[in-house]
């Protein structure tokens, strides 16, 4: 939005765990591990994707940079946003020394980003949709759309929920967790589902359609765990 409401959701308030903490961004990379490879799921959304060195992408909600720097070593350039400056300068840092200098860093968020340059070939976001309510997803989808090129591709990875057995779903995502990682992860987990906004499949096809995209595949993993790959008509 070009100009913030005065009663616009706050993208920049942490919900769950406090990633402007020096503390909890520093061990990111090492709690995620323990349940995801990161490095080799990026590289798999980047095929599906069929990214191409002319191409341009925008990384919402990039975080420790992994995703954005295995983009940027496969295309022309990467716009990395996240609403959390100390994961910004953790990732800026280690694109430095990777000495990777086609990625633009921007504090801001789904409703906060400008976007100056020419409409993007894909925009990816992974585990972050999540912070937003779901009236202003449909916001966000919105805005998103209108940075994509005709026929531009949106990828969303997050915790997206099928209504039958849902309740059985997410009591069995937070025990495989707490399996993985113990009492951290599952803490993680549960906060997750108390206090964040992750939603229904349906309510995420409806937002998609509605803000112009097509879904060319969907999968939901456990009944909690949602991927599409979707379309700008």
């Amino acid at each position: 939005m070009q100009h913030q409401l005065s009663w616009q959701y706050d993208e920049f308030k942490q919900v769950g765990r406090d990633y402007n903490s020096q503390a909890e961004v520093e061990v990111y990379d090492s709690s995620h591990a323990d349940f995801r490879d990161i490095a080799a799921e990026s590289e798999r959304v980047l095929d599906l994707l069929r990214i191409e060195t002319t191409d341009t992408l925008i990384d919402f909600g990039a975080g420790t940079g992994i995703f954005a720097m295995q983009a940027a070593r496969r295309c022309s350039q990467v716009y990395a946003v996240d609403v959390s400056e100390t994961m910004l300068d953790l990732a800026s840092a280690k694109a430095v020394r990777a000495g990777i200098s086609n990625i633009e860093f921007h504090h801001a968020g789904f409703l906060t980003y400008q976007h100056s340059g020419e409409t993007v070939d894909a925009i990816v976001t992974t585990f972050a949709f999540h912070h937003l309510p779901d009236f202003w997803k449909g916001i966000a989808m919105n805005r998103m759309n209108e940075m994509l090129k005709t026929g531009g591709q949106l990828y969303i990875h997050d915790v997206i929920m099928e209504t039958t057995d849902a309740l059985a779903n997410i009591n069995a995502f937070i025990q495989k967790q707490e399996a993985a990682g113990g009492d951290f992860l599952r803490e993680d987990a549960e906060g997750h589902f108390r206090d964040e906004y992750s939603t229904y499949d349906w309510v995420m096809d409806g937002l998609l359609w509605r803000s112009g995209f097509t879904i060319e595949s969907k999968q939901i993993d456990g009944g909690v765990i949602g991927t599409y790959l979707c379309t700008k008509k």
